[in-house]
């Protein structure tokens, strides 16, 4: 009969290095008990070395820690010559590079890889930079080679990669943030004698005084006049080259007018000075451009990404021995061969041995598909049973996910770019106010020039779009962060701007609507023979013995003995002096076991109803009955139901079988719902909906969403999505589910809604500053107060925005904008 399944978690036991519950073990020489032999590993690489510091310091840092995946290669490849290119070369000969580092997640990885002098022989330096998970390692060449170095790091479990070329926009970044910094440094001293200036005007000050404090301000302004501010002439310039005016323009002509006329009243001893409101202003709009580009930066390129998905060596065979050489230089008809566990480096036919593999990031089948001689497999796909060996077709670029990846960076060139609404407001708002200050020269010419060019002034410098050019970035800036605080990173305001629209949200299934791992659904059986299957599985890494060890814990894995497992799945072991079988009705079959009509139905019945069934044969006969599913993550429906209500619609394309999508979603809120989708077919449904002017946003996790995200409006990769799905996605969440959608399209019009506010409260300050200096009410000195006064108030309505706040995440959705 059915019977409850029981927790999970009931089992006590932990891993000696990462910590993790143990549903099976792997034992060393001492006894210690790890969850898997890369643990295991790692654990003895850590104290041989003498590190064993690293577990104190982890305990320190409250992280939870993650099971070690050393790869177990040995890294030829950072040895070939062509790499040596890349190298720095120091005057002392020794060499430094960068390398990207797998498995960094907390303080102590800090410590341990830092620590890689005392592990490597001839290894000078090594400093992680643990945002970007990246090592600065110096080392002698003539002691180590980094092939060595790199072996070493991947033994303490951190794999690591050669990182592609830095992307073009590094260097640019860093200039900006030299001119920033060079900004602020000076808009503090001027600040300082201003306030000196502004208190000698109501107490006196010594006229001596008051002449050096003008002159020093002129003489400080001028390199960030001139220096800091030069990327805004550059952009006035662009503007009246290709004719189209940009926030730059006005921005330059506020700042150039403001000197020139603080300057001459410098020369002159008398009159208003703005240089401290010219270099507040300056350093300001450079800081919002600053934050502008620093999120829309993107992390890495396509190859870094594809790195991950598709393994860089393959074991190809040669003779009667087995060669690494790199996946993409394998030519075709070549033999290699797939060890369990790993990922398939090639496009292929399987000519030798039988196993499942894992496509689950490839095509989004949830369950591991059974390959055997003349199937064909794909780069990026995990073997999760026995070894096979695969006749190479394609490599490299011409894979499978090769294709994927160029098809998701076209999409993503095609894409055409955003204008910002400050500047689609400049190509009205610079003529407007030039207009205006050239009619006020003009009105007030005849009565006094001297103060005709003060007027004027005064209306250029009140005018100057320090608020409207601020409006947007702050409120864009003010929200990335908080949303990265909530855990979810978007990549640019044009992503904030295109969530807050109505859209036609394409969901995938497996790991996004569900787990995206297989679970116990159902039991029929005794929980006394559930246990002895659980210890005929221990140490298996196939996922559904995984998902039964999780539901029924091995109380003791050392019963189970003469165990025999098959390729694709299915174990024969004695427990307890009875022979148990585990396995499809073909294997039980094979075995031995007669399988009757009426459990043959029963497994029918499931198989139709997209579960996994898996027979149990005790002494001979059928005592038990498993089916296994990818079950709906519990706030799915309630979150589907609010992006609905909010003005949107959504679908699911699913590369899982079609009895398996509508038994999952048949009752969500959704438009349609397909399966058996490959990604070339999800990349063309979101291009005809893009044709038919509809918004899309494509939400998924896998290699196979990666181009459909590409081509959408706006790609949103979910907690645990492959990393080429990061590199194409505009929206990451680093929490799990689809929650995280939802909150990021209430943030995205809270944002949109407080953009809105200040560009409308700028164009009304603007309005009132033009009649006031037109009216010759408004002298310079006051027009140089107003002006930042009307920044910070830009600046308070976006901290007050209330944009991925706490109280937004459940609360009941608003009414479509």
């Amino acid at each position: 009969m059915a019977r409850a399944l029981p927790n999970a978690e009931s089992a006590t036991d932990h891993c000696a290095h990462c910590g993790a519950e143990l549903s099976s073990e792997v034992l060393d020489d001492s006894g210690r008990r790890f969850c898997c032999a890369g643990c295991r590993t790692v654990y003895a690489a850590i104290h041989a070395a003498g590190l064993e510091a690293f577990y104190a310091d982890r305990e320190i840092s409250a992280v939870r820690a993650r099971p070690a995946r050393p790869s177990g290669r040995r890294f030829a490849e950072f040895d070939d010559p062509a790499l040596a290119t890349r190298f720095d070369v120091h005057p002392d000969g020794s060499c430094s590079i960068e390398l990207s580092l797998e498995g960094v997640h907390c303080a102590a990885c800090v410590w341990l890889v830092e620590s890689l002098p005392r592990v490597v022989a001839g290894v000078q330096e090594s400093r992680l930079d643990f945002g970007r998970a990246t090592a600065s390692v110096r080392w002698d060449p003539a002691r180590a080679s980094l092939g060595r170095i790199a072996t070493a790091l991947d033994s303490l479990g951190y794999t690591p990669h050669v990182p592609g070329q830095a992307s073009q926009g590094v260097h640019g970044d860093r200039t900006l943030l030299m001119r920033l910094g060079v900004a602020g440094a000076i808009a503090g001293n001027v600040m300082l004698m201003a306030l000196a200036l502004y208190s000698g005007a109501s107490s006196g000050v010594d006229g001596d005084y008051a002449a050096f404090f003008r002159w020093s301000s002129l003489a400080l302004s001028l390199p960030s006049v001139l220096y800091c501010a030069a990327v805004f002439y550059r952009g006035a310039w662009a503007s009246l080259r290709t004719r189209v005016a940009s926030m730059d323009l006005p921005i330059a002509i506020g700042i150039t007018a403001g000197f020139v006329s603080g300057a001459v009243n410098t020369v002159r001893g008398r009159g208003e000075i703005y240089f401290d409101t010219i270099t507040v202003l300056i350093f300001l709009l450079l800081v919002g451009r600053w934050l502008g580009q620093r999120q829309q930066r993107r992390a890495a390129t396509a190859a870094d990404f594809a790195l991950a998905v598709a393994p860089a060596m393959a074991r190809v065979v040669d003779g009667e021995g087995i060669a690494e050489r790199r996946a993409e230089s394998v030519p075709r008809g070549a033999l290699v061969e797939v060890r369990a566990g790993e990922r398939v480096p090639v496009d292929g036919r399987v000519e030798q041995g039988e196993s499942s593999i894992d496509v689950r990031w490839l095509t989004g089948e949830s369950e591991p598909v059974e390959v055997r001689s003349g199937d064909r497999v794909y780069a990026g796909t995990e073997n999760v049973g026995g070894t096979f060996r695969v006749r190479a077709e394609q490599a490299g670029r011409d894979t499978r996910v090769g294709q994927l990846l160029r098809a998701m960076e076209r999409a993503r060139l095609e894409r055409a770019p955003i204008t910002r609404v400050a500047d689609r407001l400049a190509v009205y708002f610079v003529p407007v106010v030039l207009a205006f200050a050239a009619i006020t020269l003009a009105v007030w010419w005849r009565a006094d020039p001297t103060l005709a060019v003060e007027h004027a002034v005064a209306l250029l410098v009140v005018t100057c779009p320090c608020a409207l050019g601020m409006a947007t970035p702050l409120s864009v800036s003010v929200a990335l962060a908080r949303a990265a605080r909530r855990g979810i990173l978007v990549k640019g305001g044009d992503v904030l701007e295109a969530l807050a629209k109505p859209a036609h949200f394409v969901f995938d299934k497996s790991g996004t609507l569900t787990t995206g791992r297989p679970e116990l659904l159902e039991w029929q059986g005794s929980e006394e023979l559930a246990r002895a299957v659980s210890a005929a599985e221990a140490g298996c890494d196939h996922p559904l013995a995984r998902a039964f060890q999780r539901a029924f814990p091995a109380t003791d894995a050392a019963e189970a003995q003469a165990i025999e497992r098959f390729a694709g799945g299915g174990v024969r072991a004695t427990v307890h002096g009875r022979q148990l079988v585990v396995g499809t009705a073909t294997l039980l079959e094979q075995s031995g076991v007669s399988v009757d009509l009426e459990q043959r139905a029963r497994v029918d019945a499931l198989a139709r109803g997209g579960a996994t069934p898996v027979l149990v044969a005790e002494d001979c006969r059928v005592a038990g009955l498993a089916a296994f599913g990818d079950p709906l993550r519990p706030e799915v429906a309630e979150c589907l139901a609010d992006l609905v209500l909010l003005g949107n619609s959504a679908s699911v394309l699913s590369g899982d079988h079609p009895r398996v999508v509508e038994r999952v979603c048949g009752t969500l809120p959704v438009l349609e719902l397909r399966g058996g989708v490959s990604p070339e077919q999800k990349l063309e449904d979101v291009k005809a909906l893009r044709v038919r002017g509809q918004s899309v946003v494509m939400v998924g996790d896998g290699v196979n969403d990666a181009a459909a995200m590409s081509a959408a409006t706006v790609g949103f990769a979910v907690h645990g999505g492959a990393e080429a799905s990061l590199l194409a996605a505009s929206v990451f969440a680093t929490k799990p589910g689809v929650l995280p959608v939802l909150e990021a399209v209430r943030g995205a019009r809270k944002t949109l809604a407080a953009i809105r506010r200040g560009l409308g409260f700028s164009l009304a300050y603007n309005a009132l500053g033009i009649g006031l200096a037109m009216s010759g009410v408004l002298s310079p000195l006051w027009a140089a107060v107003m002006m930042p006064l009307s920044s910070l108030t830009v600046l308070s309505v976006a901290l007050r925005s209330g944009a991925f706040s706490m109280s937004q995440r459940r609360r009941a959705p608003e009414e479509p904008s």
